[in-house]
């Protein structure tokens, strides 16, 4: 099995990337693609091998704390390699566990493609797996009143959480928020506002 790969991003779409390991093309699934765009050099990216009757995927992270996590999520009943791709693309390691911890179903059933059952579900199955794959959890807030009432600032709150984990500043992130939030709907996924974010800043 792969465990990981080490290369250069030679083309990305908005679901993965396209590694060239020594002339060979490995196409790798991501939560964020552009986080490894960004970049003209060599990445490393962390490897889960995905086999399947139909299909052999490759999903990559570009941490050892992603990739164990993004494990211990597709082991949860009804949660495919898709739907985990889409919680690590909605909140960092550190913000996921933390929320499993606390059994804070309320950001869970925030993130891409996690319903109420979900939620608990994922919480029942991981809240004692998993030590060691982020650092001590921070607490992490429910919404304020004002958040309550502004949905659309609400899903930029946990996508900006998700692209300061990347290295961008807070300088940076507020000046794309300024040219993104007309287009912003309130009905619009944080994994959508993220990759929305990411373009702008790769082409920024």
């Amino acid at each position: 099995m792969i465990d990981y790969l080490k290369g250069q991003v030679v083309h990305y779409e908005t679901e993965y990337i396209v590694l060239d390991v020594h002339n060979v093309g490995y196409r790798v699934f991501c939560p964020n693609p552009y986080a490894f765009a960004k970049s003209n050099d060599v990445v490393t990216a962390y490897i889960h091998h995905h086999v399947r009757e139909d299909a052999i995927l490759l999903f990559g992270f570009p941490t050892r704390e992603e990739q164990k996590l993004f494990r211990k999520l597709i082991d949860v009943t009804g949660i495919g390699p898709r739907v985990a791709l889409g919680i690590l693309a909605g909140g960092t390691p550190d913000s996921v566990v933390a929320a499993i911890y606390q059994e804070n179903i309320t950001f869970l059933t925030k993130l891409p493609g996690i319903g109420k059952k979900t939620a608990q579900r994922i919480i029942l199955d991981l809240k004692d797996k998993l030590d060691g794959i982020a650092s001590t959890p921070v607490f992490v807030q429910e919404s304020s009143a004002h958040d309550l009432f502004n949905p659309v600032f609400t899903g930029w709150h946990e996508a900006k959480e998700g692209l300061r984990a990347l290295g961008y500043t807070d300088a940076e992130l507020d000046k794309v928020w300024q040219s993104l939030k007309d287009g912003v709907t309130p009905d619009e996924s944080v994994d959508s506002v993220m990759k929305k974010a990411l373009r702008m800043l790769y082409t920024a």
